[in-house]
């Protein structure tokens, strides 16, 4: 398994993933930059994403919804902060409505993402969610988010094969 790492740290109001990838850092950051690399791993396996807004820059938005096993679609947004390709990504990442419209009675949270090469050759990310509050924390762990991504996360080696 991908995953080496989950750490939550609710003084920080954080949730640290990390995964480490039998690849290079340019094959593990176009995970991000590909939309449909995207789709084939953002989301638990059974609540596969659709990228319907793609925009990977600097004040760019990503808007997806995620299709379970019972057709319900739960929709999200992010708000790209900073890119620092291949090495860092930071976004703003909410939920959303039908229209992409953000849930305003749903926390955002603040995610970064860095990758690092290994002296082995393979790559390193980490993940790591900011939350406003404990309360929102605990709110979001509640609803799956740490087995979600996890769980999405351990389907990259396939698509890195």
């Amino acid at each position: 398994m991908t995953v080496r790492d989950i750490h939550n740290d609710p003084e920080a109001l954080t949730m640290t993933i990390t995964a480490e990838f039998d690849a290079p850092i340019g094959r593990v950051w176009n995970l991000w930059e590909n939309p449909r690399q995207l789709e084939r791993w953002w989301g638990p396996p059974t609540y596969p994403a659709t990228f319907v807004e793609h925009d990977l820059s600097p004040g760019g938005r990503i808007s997806y919804f995620m299709t379970g096993p019972e057709g319900d679609q739960p929709h999200g947004w992010w708000g790209v902060v900073s890119v620092d390709a291949p090495f860092q990504l930071e976004f703003e990442n909410g939920f959303a409505d039908e229209s992409g419209v953000p849930d305003v009675k749903m926390p955002t949270m603040m995610i970064r993402v860095t990758l690092s090469e290994e002296p082995t050759g393979n790559t390193r990310m980490e993940i790591v969610t900011t939350f406003p509050s404990v309360e929102a924390m605990e709110q979001i762990i509640a609803m799956g988010m740490q087995e979600g991504l996890a769980g999405a996360m351990s389907q990259i080696d396939e698509i890195l094969a």
